[in-house]
């Protein structure tokens, strides 16, 4: 009897354990279907995610597209560039006809700068074999006050002005004891008449008392005089002393800076950068070439670039006037068929076609 119990009692176990392991199994399977049923519904989710974010990059392109469009129809068509006439290059020796600008600095080499400078000063001294200092003087002590008259007027007024002057006081001894206002009525057409009377007296003075009348020869005893600076005192020793020097006056300036040969304003770093560029034997020569071809062909305002015949070498071709007939009605003193600044040239300018200038108040 106990055996048989035992022995029903141990098959209910079975059956028991059985159950709870089928509904173990059961659960098993409920919870397994629960989770793919929330991956399922997750991928539907990204899915519409997707979906979504496909149509709103679409839209997203579709509109830039459009912006794109409407940007290109709004910009303006492109500028061309200028490019230096094939009757200009002719007129260069040995040069290929233009077929764009000279690349500015940012693409040129130190070696390029340094040649293309000195060819454009080649060139100009073809074209000016004739230049010279444009102010009329017979000595060291007629060209320092002629070159101290001539600031914020031109060379022209200059020597229509200091005959008067150099007739009355022809020394530094008597311009030094001379009546105020008797220089003063004399210098009245220079402009800045008071100042520079105060200038031209003052130097005399300056050369009487520490020089024993005499001009000097070194810069750093003519920057002492009264009214002279760097540039003055470049345009004596070059012109009359025969000792180099770069003149860096508003038409170098100007045309250094146009060329892209520096790009400084202080005039003592210009004058530290041209020289870097040309040995010290062209300074008074490179001078002469490039103010004179600032007066009367590379204008401030209105550049005469049809006419140029330096054009292909130059960046800023193009800034000016670019037809010929009408460049060639810009050009001043003999290149335009008029007279020049000093009423004595010399005679090499004369040969070239050049007159001299009319005294004042003539014509």
């Amino acid at each position: 009897m106990k055996k048989a119990a035992s022995a029903k009692g141990a098959a209910s176990a079975k059956k028991a354990a059985s159950k709870a392991g089928a509904s173990k199994a059961t659960a098993s399977k409920a919870s397994g279907s629960k989770a793919s049923g929330s991956k399922a519904s997750g991928s539907k989710a990204t899915a519409s995610k997707t979906s979504a974010s496909k149509a709103s990059s679409s839209k997203t392109s579709a509109a830039k597209k459009a912006a794109k469009g409407a940007a290109v129809k709004k910009a303006p068509a492109p500028k061309k560039v200028a490019v230096a006439p094939k009757k200009a290059t002719a007129r260069l020796k040995g040069t290929a006809p233009a077929k764009a600008v000279v690349h500015p600095p940012g693409d040129e080499s130190p070696t390029a700068l340094v040649r293309r400078a000195r060819r454009i000063n080649r060139e100009l001294a073809e074209v000016f074999p004739y230049a010279h200092p444009e102010l009329d003087f017979e000595n060291p002590f007629q060209l320092v006050v002629a070159t101290v008259l001539s600031a914020q007027t031109t060379d022209l007024r200059v020597n229509q002005t200091t005959p008067s002057l150099f007739a009355k006081y022809p020394t530094p001894e008597d311009l030094a004891a001379a009546n105020p206002e008797e220089v003063e009525e004399i210098l009245r057409p220079c402009g800045f008449f008071r100042a520079k009377t105060k200038s031209v007296i003052g130097l005399s003075k300056a050369l009487v008392e520490d020089f024993g009348g005499e001009v000097p020869g070194r810069l750093e005893d003519l920057v002492k005089l009264p009214g002279v600076g760097r540039k003055t005192a470049f345009v004596v020793l070059g012109n009359a002393f025969g000792r180099p020097g770069i003149t860096v006056d508003t038409h170098f300036q100007r045309l250094v800076r146009r060329w892209r040969w520096t790009g400084e304003s202080d005039p003592d770093k210009i004058e530290a950068a041209i020289g870097a560029l040309f040995p010290k034997s062209d300074w008074t020569d490179l001078s002469h070439h490039v103010i004179w071809h600032g007066r009367r062909i590379c204008h401030a305002r209105k550049p005469a670039c049809g006419a140029c015949p330096i054009a292909p070498l130059c960046p800023a071709y193009g800034e000016g006037e670019t037809d010929p007939e009408k460049a060639k009605k810009l050009l001043k003193y003999e290149k335009g068929g008029f007279p020049g600044q000093r009423l004595k040239p010399p005679q090499a300018y004369l040969d070239a076609g050049g007159t001299p200038a009319p005294p004042l108040g003539a014509g």
